[in-house]
């Protein structure tokens, strides 16, 4: 997969999404990071752990959140995303639904646009996405948690959205999927999805999962979001054996270490 002007191995190996919330109001880490110098060092720290990618939100997006205008959304990222870009050479997302905002964000110096409706709210997103030749990340999301047949339907929605990207003329290897954990799902939905992860592969597309600190976690442990990083790294493992190529996280380092113990199991000789 391409993002920015690096070639990203989706087959054997699996790659760090690092979040970075812009918000003052995110479920996990709301506040830390909303001026440009404390942005600026999160940012810094992600890429020393080994972040891949940075993904910059800027409008929380948690059940029951309060929607946010595009010019408030653009003055949170904009400029932390030029920054970013001026000062690291690291691929950057922008974590929107908004074609304004995504379009400012990619002038900024973005590459990839993450989209948590995978481009069904914003009839104008995937046109933007591929006048910037930008990449994106689709992710699966409904409005309530109503399907006649889950997993089927759920297939069937990302196929939709993979159909809008092709019609904006986006490239396959500019496109990954997200299974949407926490988004249009009841607690059990969300474990089957993470269960059945190697059913996406079917779609033919690379799969980002992101379940850091989210409430299936926080509901299975019984825990608040600042203590669910071992869960996190549980859904970490699991993913990436089957088939995830990309994990969306807010504690880089962890995962990183997860991940590069779990690929030299998986990658040892066979005596």
């Amino acid at each position: 997969m391409i993002i920015g002007n690096r070639q990203f191995d989706t087959k054997n190996h699996t790659h760090i999404m690092g979040i970075l919330n812009t918000t003052p109001d995110s479920f996990s880490d709301g506040g830390k990071y909303t001026s440009l110098d404390s942005a600026l060092f999160h940012a810094e720290e992600m890429i020393r752990e080994g972040a891949d990618i940075l993904d910059i939100g800027g409008e929380s997006t948690r059940p029951g959140h309060t929607q946010i205008t595009d010019e408030e959304e653009i003055s949170r990222t904009a400029p932390v995303i030029e920054a970013i870009h001026q000062r690291f050479d690291i691929p950057i997302s922008i974590d929107t639904y908004k074609s304004k905002v995504a379009r400012a964000a990619l002038e900024a110096g973005a590459d990839l646009v993450n989209d948590i409706w995978g481009l069904q709210y914003d009839p104008e997103m995937g046109p933007v996405i591929r006048k910037y030749q930008a990449s994106c990340c689709l992710m699966h999301n409904r409005k309530e948690a109503d399907y006649q047949d889950f997993f089927p339907d759920f297939l069937k929605d990302l196929r939709k959205c993979i159909r809008s990207a092709k019609s904006a003329g986006i490239s396959d290897d500019r496109i990954m999927l997200d299974p949407g954990v926490g988004f249009g799902k009841t607690y059990d939905m969300n474990l089957a999805v993470i269960r059945n992860l190697d059913r996406m592969q079917e779609l033919g597309y690379p799969v980002l999962l992101g379940t850091s600190r989210k409430s299936v976690i926080g509901l299975t442990l019984d825990l608040p979001a600042d203590q669910r990083e071992e869960g996190t790294l549980a859904t970490t493992v699991y993913g990436m054996l089957h088939g995830c190529s990309f994990i969306r996280v807010h504690d880089v380092q962890a995962n990183r270490r997860a991940i590069q113990m779990t690929e030299a199991i998986r990658n040892a000789d066979k005596y």
